[in-house]
């Protein structure tokens, strides 16, 4: 049964976990339940999940040949790539709420090397997982939003020195002495923006 999960798997012509979409992590999910058996009790026999295998593999690949032709059922299987980051500010819903989780992206950020968002020019969520960024050329960089820990960790809504200042939710620069209201997404929060040079 082991055999048979890593046959279907590389057949699919993917390289990693990261490459693979909500669709082909809930096929191997599928997988998972019709190797389970067999491979615990010894009592189950294997031809019922090869058949259930083969089922699988046939419906996958009539999915990705559907998909491979249509727009949008790729999209409904894959889903669409969205901008996370534009001109250096997170993009915000209708409702003026960030649509992601910040502290993984931060995280994805860093391992970039990218020290705050006034370096980045775009920024897009890959339908895999994947982020892609565009980057500002170093001599073009801007103030940003601060996304290492310990200068994010000092974020307040009280303004205690005229500055550049990054609100927290959305990112946007304003020059502040005092305490005020971000302009583009109405929350008070804000942390000081820093400039540095990004390292190539």
């Amino acid at each position: 049964m082991f055999i048979l999960v890593l046959v279907f798997l590389r057949s699919t012509g993917k390289k990693g976990v990261r490459q693979l979409s909500i669709f082909e992590v809930a096929i191997i999910i599928a997988l998972g339940s019709a190797a389970g058996d067999p491979m615990f009790n010894g009592e189950f026999a294997i031809v019922p999940s090869l058949i259930v295998f083969l089922f699988i593999l046939g419906t996958y690949r009539l999915i990705t040949y559907l998909a491979a032709k249509s727009q949008t059922i790729e999209n409904l299987l894959e889903g669409e790539p969205m901008y996370i980051i534009e001109d250096g500010m997170f993009t915000l819903k209708e409702d003026g709420d960030a649509n992601f989780a910040k502290d993984e992206f931060f995280a994805e950020m860093r391992a970039q090397n990218i020290e705050h968002m006034g370096q980045v020019r775009t920024a897009i969520l890959e339908s895999n997982g994947q982020v892609s960024f565009l980057f500002y050329p170093v001599d073009a960089h801007k103030p940003g939003l601060p996304i290492y820990p310990k200068p994010f960790s000092k974020r307040s809504e009280e303004i205690l020195n005229e500055g550049d200042y990054a609100c927290t939710h959305c990112a946007k620069i304003e020059h502040l002495s005092v305490s005020s209201t971000c302009n583009r997404c109405g929350k008070k929060e804000w942390v000081l923006a820093i400039d540095t040079k990004r390292e190539n």
